[in-house]
């Protein structure tokens, strides 16, 4: 009986353990890390605890990613002059990676300038990381800002249970270039709500379970007009499942409050090279679709004419479809519901390319 009573013990420590994590753990200046998306609008984001089982084996990849932490090697003079090695330590950045930090959908109505290549600037260090500043391409010219108000995103060593709090705040002038002022002020309320054990495609792990709920106000100054526009974010979850030595989430679930409802707008997981989603992600980066969330209109731009397109919803069913008239075209969303849809288009060539937006 003794016996049995201790396979049995030795059985269940070997189910799952409660891991601690620390900042080796995530990627940092120099890191590469492969990471699948996927769309699934009824994925259990809620379910959580202590010793719990995840089980998330049943997704399918539909593009991938090899995301890259770049350190400050090779930048220019003025990000050194901002981020390198004589900046004060708490701007001293470590890696810079691509970002989706900054609302670009909603910018971009009222903008008439370009804004491309947007990077998130960090300081990976014993006790947390913090994101210090962005970098961004603007009609061209590499442009760096320092965030006035460094926000926390993550706190060492974490470990189940672990409440924090964090607000950063940024005022990015883009004059000369354009007259105009961005403000983006944001509130991380991050727990660590769960552990035990996580199974995906790419294998079972230990985990920690850390929710981090993020409220954004944004704001822009376009000189033109002499008036301030509050830009509509709305409040966001980021649920993320981290094991040790992986350096970016087993898997990241990410939702909008969107009327009241939580609605799913992202999915990513780690994963191991895959030919036919990377070539499927390559093609996709050639559609570019707002804004997303979108409201009664969605914008599509570097299309083939002559191309054919469907909108298809969560439950498979056909909701719109009609041809490509022109490179950039808009598509009337009216008599469309709310919720998650997926966008495929057949090039004239005979490619596909397909990309996910949310209706509010």
């Amino acid at each position: 009986m003794k016996l049995l009573i201790a396979a049995a013990l030795l059985t269940s420590g070997l189910a799952s353990a409660q891991i601690t994590l620390n900042n080796s753990d995530f990627a940092d200046g120099g890191d590469t890390v492969r990471m699948s998306s996927t769309t699934d609008p009824a994925i259990d984001f809620l379910s959580t605890g202590s010793n719990y089982s995840w089980d998330f084996s049943g997704l399918v990849g539909e593009s991938q990613v090899l995301r890259s932490y770049n350190d400050l090697s090779s930048v220019s003079v003025l990000m050194q002059f901002l981020f390198g090695g004589f900046a004060p330590p708490n701007y001293q950045a470590t890696n810079l990676v691509a970002s989706e930090a900054l609302p670009l959908d909603q910018m971009g109505a009222f903008l008439p300038v370009s804004i491309t290549e947007v990077n998130s600037v960090s300081k990976n260090s014993a006790d947390s990381i913090t994101s210090i500043g962005i970098s961004m391409v603007v009609e061209g010219t590499e442009v760096p800002f320092k965030s006035d108000t460094i926000e926390t995103r993550y706190k060492f060593p974490a470990n189940y249970g672990d409440v924090y709090s964090s607000r950063g705040y940024s005022n990015i002038d883009l004059n000369p270039i354009f007259d105009a002022i961005w403000i983006q002020y944001r509130q991380r309320n991050s727990n660590i709500d769960g552990w035990g054990e996580i199974t995906t495609p790419f294998g079972t792990f230990d985990a920690l379970r850390i929710r981090h709920i993020i409220q954004e106000q944004d704001s822009i100054y376009i000189g033109t007009f002499g008036t301030w526009i509050e830009l509509p974010i709305p409040p966001s979850t980021i649920y993320e499942w981290w094991t040790t030595g992986e350096l970016e989430p087993i898997l990241r679930i990410t939702t909008s409050d969107l009327g009241g409802t939580e609605t799913v707008t992202d999915i990513e997981y780690r994963d191991s090279y895959d030919p036919l989603l990377v070539g499927m992600n390559e093609l996709m980066t050639e559609v570019n679709v707002y804004p997303n969330p979108a409201h009664d209109e969605l914008t599509l731009d570097g299309l083939e004419i002559g191309s054919t397109f469907v909108i298809v919803g969560s439950d498979g069913k056909l909701v719109q479809s009609g041809n490509i008239e022109s490179a950039s075209q808009n598509l009337s969303l009216t008599d469309v519901a709310p919720g998650s849809y997926i966008l495929y288009i057949r090039n004239v060539s005979g490619t596909f390319a397909k990309s996910s937006f949310v209706k509010q």
